[in-house]
């Protein structure tokens, strides 16, 4: 419900329920073993906070909502309500999008012990390579993807398939294959999703280096 929405974004942001306000409440709990609400709500008003300091919290609570909240609800406009959401669509999205990029292709580097660089933007567009390493003189080109397994499967197969020629141009002209490297998010971790390519490119790198 919205009011119990706004009681609770509120006592958030001003840390009320944090412990050094109501104590360690699910250690005194744990302690107390309580068999009913009752005895619960007696042994905390008893031996963690009073009654009088929980009614304390819950005024601040709302002083904070009625003047704090309100004050600063007050002056928020609607330019401001559409750059947020702006920010939130594009510009987060596209931050935590390079960043994972960032992540994996840094990853990748500590464990092939190569050097990656970012493309220019001319291999990008004509060759749809992101990184490259350099052995020799010739280049392997990489493309990073962060992707879902499930919902893109089907797009990754469509879009190897429409790249494969400009990657066989890049092969051509600078004597490295192109590699895909599929990341997701597992938890607050990325991972190489398709970790058998890190065996290709150390071929690929051996190959280029005895040639």
């Amino acid at each position: 419900m919205p009011k119990e929405w706004i009681l609770n974004s509120a006592t958030n942001r001003f840390q009320l329920n944090f412990k050094r306000n109501v104590g360690a409440t699910s250690e005194a709990i744990r302690t107390r073993a309580p068999k009913t609400l009752e005895e619960w709500e007696s042994h905390y008003y008893a031996n963690v906070r009073s009654r009088e300091h929980i009614n304390d919290l819950g005024k601040t609570l709302f002083v904070k909502i009625k003047e704090v909240l309100a004050s600063e609800i007050n002056e928020i406009s609607e330019e401001d309500c559409i750059a947020y959401m702006k920010q939130l669509v594009i510009d987060r999205t596209y931050d935590g999008y390079i960043r994972e990029i960032k992540t994996v292709y840094e990853q990748l580097q500590e464990i092939l012990g190569v050097k990656i660089e970012s493309a220019p933007d001319e291999w990008d567009r004509k060759y749809n390579v992101d990184f490259f390493i350099e052995i020799n003189g010739r280049y392997i080109g990489l493309q990073i993807k962060p992707v879902s397994f499930v919902s893109h499967i089907p797009e990754i197969f469509k879009e190897k398939g429409i790249q494969s020629d400009s990657h066989k141009e890049f092969t051509a002209r600078f004597g490295g294959k192109v590699f895909y490297i599929f990341s997701y998010k597992s938890g607050d971790k990325k991972t190489i999703a398709n970790a058998e390519v890190i065996d290709e490119i150390c071929s690929e790198i051996e190959r280029l280096k005895n040639r």
